[in-house]
């Protein structure tokens, strides 16, 4: 998926101290379906398709907060979503090696989002 210009313009004003990390986040969820889309929501990146999937707080400052609107409702087993409610979960990514090892796992969600909506 290409990218947007309004979220590229988002990130080049972002100076969070996670933004390298934030941005290979966001390159893992775009490359994992072709489906999923991104804009500005809130205030902050935004994955969409059929809905909002996830969204970055981007006032978290020790590690990549990625929030799963409706991760409780996504279809299988989960372990990288975290939450005791019914509907958001989240991810928390805090380093470069726990990104990549989770990239399959954020694959993998973000996959069975897509999946669950058509």
């Amino acid at each position: 998926m290409p990218h947007c210009a309004e979220v590229d313009a988002w990130f080049d004003e972002y100076t969070g101290p996670m933004k390298d990390l934030m941005l290979r986040v966001r390159e893992i969820i775009l490359a994992a379906d072709p489906r999923v889309d991104e804009c500005i929501k809130w205030k902050t990146s935004t994955f969409t398709y059929r809905g909002k999937i996830a969204s970055f707080n981007p006032r978290v400052k020790r590690y990549v907060s990625l929030l799963f609107h409706t991760g409780a409702q996504i279809p299988g087993v989960h372990p990288l979503l975290v939450g005791e409610g019914a509907t958001a979960c989240y991810a928390s990514l805090p380093d470069a090696e726990r990104v990549e090892r989770e990239a399959a796992a954020v694959t993998a969600s973000i996959r069975a989002w897509c999946e669950s909506r058509d």
